[in-house]
């Protein structure tokens, strides 16, 4: 792998954690929403990732064709954002709007710790892809400056 496929592989993963970041916060902020556009209570999202890779087969044939010389970049992809269907808690709150007949209110299925570790891990995780990416960088630097000599 090239040095430009290891750059590209650490962005793919930046993005993929960026857009965890961002629907964990979604999901805090949406922790006492009993009401969506649908009329049900929010149901928390989650990212699903997929290696990025040569499992296509255009691309595993053009690589053949081009004598194996095509870098084959890896990485990370997000194949679709999904809905977490675990029911919600169901609070006894007569006097709420979305009370049902018997006085309970369904609340978002989010729990706020098990966001906040969710947290704790794509932050590091992205972490990690800024600190190979700038590692990349720095060879590609010195290698620049060899080549200069």
């Amino acid at each position: 792998m090239s040095f430009f496929g290891t750059l590209d592989v650490s962005a793919s993963g930046l993005t993929a954690q960026r857009l965890r970041l961002d629907l964990i916060s979604e999901n805090i902020a949406n922790v006492d929403t009993t009401r969506t556009a649908d009329g049900s209570a929010y149901k928390r999202k989650i990212p699903l990732f997929q290696e990025r890779g040569s499992n296509a087969p255009f691309a595993e044939y053009f690589n053949k064709v081009m004598g194996g010389k095509i870098n084959d970049t890896r990485g990370v992809r997000v194949t679709r954002i999904a809905q977490d269907n675990r029911p919600g808690s169901k609070v006894y709150d007569p006097g709420h709007p979305d009370a049902d007949a018997d006085g309970y209110v369904t609340k978002p299925n989010v729990n706020i710790v098990e966001e906040m570790v969710n947290m704790i891990s794509a932050s590091r995780s992205y972490e990690a892809n800024v600190t190979s990416f700038n590692t990349t960088k720095s060879m590609i630097s010195k290698t620049l400056e060899m080549a200069a000599r």
